[in-house]
């Protein structure tokens, strides 16, 4: 049986149906069902269709197996050559092991977590409590902190949906997205005097502050990752950074997650399945439960068990597949939901210039196949939000050779 909620706490969406027509929809604030106290859902699109639950042979959101992630000791991988550092014959081994560690984790689940990662615990506090400040506004608040980009191909702002028909499932999550670098200018926004397009939140007030601070530290974490993941596989240290150059010109998006209690976890995702389109995510999470995450492998799957206090997942994204000729997969993952805990976390999508170039990196004199072509960036981006979501990983297919 459906139950009803308040008729004016709807998201807006637009999209392309498949003659070609564009289409208006209203889809259902879940934190709102959530503050309601609903024990039914007031709208099935959000239950998984019986096509839907039989991808990968699974009938039904069924408990899945556990999983703990590889832990990689950050402090561990920094380049031994430092000028800086000065290491003993202990520290080089033990670097090679970490090494060695990150990419076996890579290989086997493409996501790992790290710790000892210099992001402060005080940063982690700050950032934890204005996600949670916003999230407890009431939502005409957020509707009205919060502006969008106007271009809205990967759904800047708040309650950005990605949604391409009527029938698709959907997510069971409120989410709130930014850009944080470079900035976007534009120069008719009167109302904001460094020119930048409104969708930072204007509550919390100190929101932006903290969050760009966060994000100042997860630009160097990425890069220390990048550099760490290119020795991992025998490359120069920064063989994979020279395709982030200029590096004013990188790209960091933040998306700011809230998974509400549900009604029906063993029929509802809180994100569907799906691989990162960015190089590389950094996500840290805060709430009740810390447990949500599955990532599919060996045709089942796994869910990651709950990670250590300010531990950092990292996800491989599809743009370092196609870097590392495959060798590092994005991993096909997805979010369950909880019947009576809630869940906020926050990611950072780390990405090249939009007209950077990418292309499999080989040693010289490599005999290796190539797996995949030359790709800008922002054609592969593009593709990615047309074509999502799909039932497989299928987006990656447009770089494969």
């Amino acid at each position: 049986m459906e139950e009803q909620m308040s008729s004016d706490c709807f998201h807006e969406v637009s999209f392309i149906d498949k003659h070609g027509q564009l289409r208006c929809s209203k889809v259902p604030v879940v934190q709102e069902l959530a503050r309601q106290g609903l024990q039914n859902l007031p709208d099935n699109r959000f239950l998984l269709k019986p096509d839907h639950q039989q991808h990968h042979h699974l009938p039904i959101i069924v408990p899945s197996q556990e999983v703990h992630l590889p832990v990689i000791n950050m402090a561990n991988l920094l380049d031994p050559n430092h000028p800086d550092l000065d290491q003993d014959q202990d520290q080089t081994r033990a670097h090679q092991e970490e090494l060695e560690r990150l990419a076996r984790g890579v290989k086997e689940w493409g996501l790992f977590l790290v710790v000892n990662h210099g992001i402060p615990s005080n940063v982690l506090t700050s950032l934890e409590e204005v996600v949670k400040g916003f999230f407890n506004l009431s939502f005409h608040e957020k509707k009205a902190s919060v502006g969008t980009y106007s271009n809205n191909i990967d759904n800047m702002g708040y309650g950005r949906n990605f949604v391409k028909s009527e029938d698709q499932p959907l997510d069971w999550i409120d989410r709130l997205t930014m850009r944080a670098a470079p900035k976007v200018v534009d120069d008719t926004d009167d109302d904001d005097d460094d020119g930048v397009l409104h969708v930072w939140p204007r509550q919390p007030s100190n929101f932006r502050q903290v969050m760009e601070k966060y994000v100042d530290h997860a630009r160097r974490v990425c890069e220390e990752l990048l550099q760490a993941l290119a020795e991992a596989v025998s490359f120069e240290r920064h063989r994979f950074l020279r395709n982030f150059e200029p590096s004013e010109s990188v790209v960091m998006n933040v998306r700011v997650n809230y998974y509400p209690p549900c009604p029906k976890p063993d029929q509802v995702l809180g994100l569907t399945p799906h691989s990162d389109a960015s190089a590389l995510t950094l996500l840290v999470q805060f709430g009740s439960s810390n447990q949500g995450l599955q990532v599919f492998k060996d045709k089942q799957w796994f869910t990651v068990k709950p990670w250590p206090t300010n531990a950092l997942l990292v996800n491989v994204g599809d743009l370092l597949e196609i870097m590392s000729n495959g060798r590092k997969p994005s991993p096909w993952h997805r979010v369950a939901t909880h019947k009576d805990k809630e869940r906020f976390s926050v990611a950072v999508f780390y990405n090249p210039p939009p007209q950077a170039e990418l292309e499999p990196i080989r040693d010289q004199g490599s005999v290796d196949l190539i797996n995949y072509k030359k790709v800008v960036v922002e054609d592969y981006l593009q593709h990615f939000y047309k074509v999502s979501p799909t039932k497989e990983k299928q987006a990656i297919l447009f770089a494969r050779v």
